[in-house]
């Protein structure tokens, strides 16, 4: 990645839902966020029947892989730091793409749609709990009281940009606790998702290709993101998986992430060049953050401002007639669901391919 000048970066509308001074960019603007946080969230999601038989229906994660990553990232990072604007935008699109995510389940019977609110705060409460669990594992460590009641405020806010709804977050540890031990027996390891589980881990697959001499090192480096992922799961997880880590691997990978995120976060110039190995549509989302551009008009907004300013409607009710239209297609005509939401997505998410 060629070095980032000031003069590139093109400001943020505005300070999006959060801002400067929220636990949100103070977590999410860490480097443990688009790395061990980010993979752990999607790695977890795939127990979750419905969802992962929307991920192996798309073959999503298999064809495109880099890609894939690239896009996710960039939406997860949008909802944190980008301007209301761009970020309604992207909500509005991304119903549209999870509109093809639907169909029979393989295994024991139903349907899913990627649209549904159970499914929506499933990925929800991943996401934000992944991404804050890596922080405190490998990061400055625990947030106080105040800053965890405001992160999962935070989290019921992010929530009015998917199909579930904010009533539906729980605002502490301990109620999050609460709904993924409701989960839990609704959780399987199915052939699919053991697959994708795999597949997801395998973070040499988001990296791009370097030189032959440079291979030991992307080698070494994507092995210890795999342990260290590996080691915030539960065990009772990874029994469900049959993914097998010792203990001692458990231990001994602290230190060494610790050390290598504290140090990559002492230049916020040498994150963005790492996060452009990673996800190079990511950078310009985050590098006005990280280098301290202001936004054209210093305001946060709640999503309901957002939507009444920017004319979009909530994700919820978003696209009715075209979902219509994509389950008529599936369930009805047995035919293959349209690509129109993720042929809309690209000028807002970056190229599928």
């Amino acid at each position: 990645m060629a070095k980032l000048r000031r003069s590139e970066v093109e400001p943020h509308e505005d300070h999006g839902f959060f801002g400067p001074g929220s636990v949100v960019w103070k977590v999410w603007s860490y480097p443990t966020a688009p790395t061990v946080g980010f993979q752990r969230a999607v790695v977890v999601e795939e127990l979750d029947p419905p969802l992962v038989a929307a991920v192996h229906a798309t073959q999503g994660i298999y064809r495109r892989s880099r890609t894939r990553y690239d896009r996710t990232l960039r939406y997860f990072a949008m909802v944190a730091f980008a301007g209301t604007r761009e970020v309604c935008r992207a909500a509005d699109v991304l119903v549209k793409i999870h509109s093809k995510a639907i169909g029979d389940l393989p295994y024991g019977g139903g349907t899913y749609d990627a649209n549904d609110p159970a499914s929506q705060l499933w990925i929800q409460l991943t996401g934000w709990h992944s991404i804050l669990y890596a922080y405190e594992k490998y990061g400055p460590g625990k947030l106080t009281e105040r800053e965890e009641r405001e992160y999962w405020e935070a989290c019921a806010v992010a929530a009015e940009l998917q199909t579930c709804s904010p009533d539906d977050v729980p605002r502490s540890r301990e109620g999050v606790r609460a709904y993924f031990e409701r989960m839990r027996p609704r959780l399987s390891a199915s052939p699919i998702a053991r697959q994708a589980m795999d597949h997801l881990l395998r973070s040499e697959l988001v990296m791009p290709p370097v030189p032959r001499w440079a291979q030991p090192v992307s080698t070494a480096v994507a092995k210890a993101q795999r342990i260290a992922t590996i080691a915030t799961m539960p065990r009772w997880m990874r029994e469900m998986a049959g993914i097998r880590q010792s203990r001692l691997l458990d231990a001994l990978i602290v230190p060494v992430m610790r050390t290598a995120f504290a140090l990559a976060h002492l230049s916020p110039r040498a994150e963005l060049r790492l996060l452009g190995l990673l996800s190079p549509s990511t950078v310009p989302v985050i590098a006005p953050i990280k280098l301290g551009i202001p936004p054209r008009s210093p305001e946060v907004l709640t999503p309901a401002e957002a939507r009444a300013r920017h004319g979009y409607v909530r994700p919820a009710e978003a696209h009715l007639d075209f979902r219509a239209r994509q389950a008529a297609r599936v369930f009805d005509a047995g035919r293959a669901p349209s690509d129109q939401g993720l042929i809309e997505s690209q000028e807002i998410l970056g190229p599928l391919a």
